[in-house]
Order: structure tokens, then C-alpha cells, then sequence
């Protein structure tokens, strides 16, 4: 009996010291997580929020520079200029008004909007190059900031100089639909009734600042929604940096 017991003893020592069981038994549990619990660097977290931002931007401007992207669209349909909005009530309230700017004003908005899908449409370089020389200082405070994050601290970051940029492409897209020859008449019109109108002062609308300002709101808000679709969906998560950064979440 007594041979039975020291034989258990020393089968258990010898175990105990072939297993070597670990004294710190909360970091010996934690190298059986998952993977992707790895802590990931500052320079994966940035690089993966602006693939995620490139992507949105790419969708963005394929969406919104497509033929109807914005006057299609029940959220980013363009309506005129709110100096002229405004009076649209008095000009349709005016028999001989409503009949001469109606049309006009019609096309005008036509034109408008086909002006802010060309320019959507060139957007797509202007707005990676701002992403890609965005500086992410807080990248994975951004990164665990939840929905729309990411976009938030891009336009916060680039929205003046980019819409510096951009400009030029909104004045190109604008002469490509010849909108001054919709928006002289219109303008010249209501400056001639302006005291019929209830106005003091010409309208001088500066529609490049006007569509460029609105096109860029829609192109932040598609951004926005293809990083959240990114954050909450894996099968958006098209390349591996994606994954491993927005699969750590």
C-alpha cells in the first residue's frame, strides 16, 4: 500500500513538472482568444480607416455622379438657391411672373442638378488625395468612435481646403451645362421685379459656392454610410487591412 502511495506521489511531480502549469493563469487564458484581439499598431488602425474612407468616396462619387444621382434622389435633390427659393411663392402668386419664370426657374433646377452629378462625378480623385494626406492623429479613438467616425474627422480636417479643390471641378461641370444661360434670364428677371418681389437689393448668387457646398454634403453623407456599412458588414470589408483593423472591433 505504502509502494502504491509514493508511486502516485512521484507520478504526480513528474507531471507537474513536464506540464510546467503557468503561474499567471489570466495570460495564460488570454493567448486562447481569438486572433483578432491582437492589439493592432496606430499605423494599421489609420491605414485601414482611410481605405475604408477611400472606399466610401469611390462609392460615393459613382453614386451620386451617375444620371440622376442627385435629381433622382429624394434626399439629394438639389432646389434652387434660397435667394431665389424664396420668392418662388410671390412668382407664382403673379400671373404675368409665374408665366415668364416658371420654365425657367424649372430648368434651371434641371440644370442644377445635372451640373452637381458631372461634378460628383470628377470628385473622386480631389477627395482621395485628401484623405490619403490626412493626418489620423487619435486613429483608434476614431476607429472604436462608432458610426460615421471617421468621416466626421475628415471633413472636420479637409472640408474648406478641399472645397478649394473641388471648385474648379463644379465651375467646369457647371459650364458643361451651360447653366448661365438658365441663370441670367432667371436672375435678370427677378432683379428687374424685385421691388414687386418685396427686394431691396439684386440677387448676386454665386451657384459654384452653392453646388459645391451641396455636393460636398452628399459626398460626406455617402462616405459616411459606406464606412458604416464597412464597420457593421464583413463582406465589405474587401481587402485584408480592412479586415484585420474593422474585424478587431
Amino acid at each position: 500500500m505504502r509502494i502504491l502511495i509514493l508511486s502516485a506521489a512521484v507520478l504526480a511531480l513528474t507531471c507537474h513538472a513536464q506540464v510546467k502549469l503557468p503561474l499567471n493563469v489570466p495570460k495564460a487564458a488570454a493567448s486562447l482568444l481569438p486572433k483578432n484581439t491582437v492589439a493592432l499598431t496606430e499605423s494599421e488602425v489609420a491605414g485601414g480607416l482611410k481605405e475604408a474612407l477611400v472606399a466610401g468616396v469611390k462609392s460615393g462619387s459613382s453614386l451620386l455622379g451617375s444620371v440622376g444621382g442627385f435629381a433622382q434622389s429624394e434626399v439629394y435633390r438639389l432646389a434652387l438657391p434660397p435667394e431665389v427659393a424664396d420668392l418662388e411663392a410671390k412668382i407664382n402668386a403673379n400671373p404675368v411672373l409665374r408665366a415668364a419664370l416658371k420654365p425657367q426657374m424649372e430648368q434651371l433646377k434641371t440644370k442644377l442638378n445635372e451640373g452637381a452629378e458631372r461634378a460628383a462625378s470628377k470628385s473622386f480623385p480631389i477627395f482621395r488625395e485628401a484623405v490619403v494626406g490626412m493626418s489620423v492623429r487619435d486613429a483608434l479613438g476614431i476607429l472604436k468612435g462608432g458610426q460615421g467616425s471617421a468621416t466626421r474627422y475628415l471633413r472636420a480636417e479637409t472640408e474648406q481646403p478641399l472645397q478649394t479643390a473641388f471648385r474648379p471641378a463644379v465651375q467646369s461641370a457647371l459650364d458643361e451645362v451651360e447653366i448661365a444661360k438658365y441663370w441670367e434670364p432667371v436672375a435678370m428677371a427677378i432683379n428687374q421685379n424685385k421691388r414687386l418681389l418685396g427686394r431691396t437689393e439684386d440677387i448676386q448668387t454665386d451657384l459654384v459656392a452653392y453646388v459645391n457646398q451641396k455636393a460636398t454634403n452628399a459626398l460626406f453623407r455617402e462616405i459616411a454610410l459606406q464606412e458604416d456599412r464597412i464597420r457593421q458588414d464583413p463582406v465589405q470589408r474587401t481587402t485584408e487591412l480592412l479586415r484585420k483593423v474593422f474585424g478587431s472591433l
